[in-house]
């Protein structure tokens, strides 16, 4: 299933000035972007474990198929998931 939050979370860079919203997979990667491709978002917005969907696309994605959800859904279900992929901070485990 695909899951997209509101679009709440402000732009940087060449982004700045617009909102973005996260989409994600409980299911797999694959599955994620496929569904990104079909509505056109950039691969380039995929960061670690989401897409980076820009406010105009949100409804797109509902219509596509995406269930809008809390951000803290999202986090909840690529945890449940076992997508859940945390930034890199160049430190080793253990």
């Amino acid at each position: 299933m695909l899951y997209i939050d509101r679009a709440v979370w402000p732009g940087r860079g060449r982004a700045a000035g617009r909102l973005w919203a996260h989409l994600i997979s409980d299911v797999s990667y694959e599955e994620l972007h496929a569904f990104a491709e079909l509505l056109g978002a950039p691969r380039q917005g995929f960061e670690r474990d989401h897409y980076d969907i820009p406010e105009s696309l949100v409804t797109v994605a509902v219509w596509l198929g995406a269930l809008p959800v809390s951000g803290r859904e999202i986090v909840a279900r690529l945890y449940t998931g076992g997508l859940r992929r945390r930034k890199h901070n160049g430190r080793r485990a253990g």
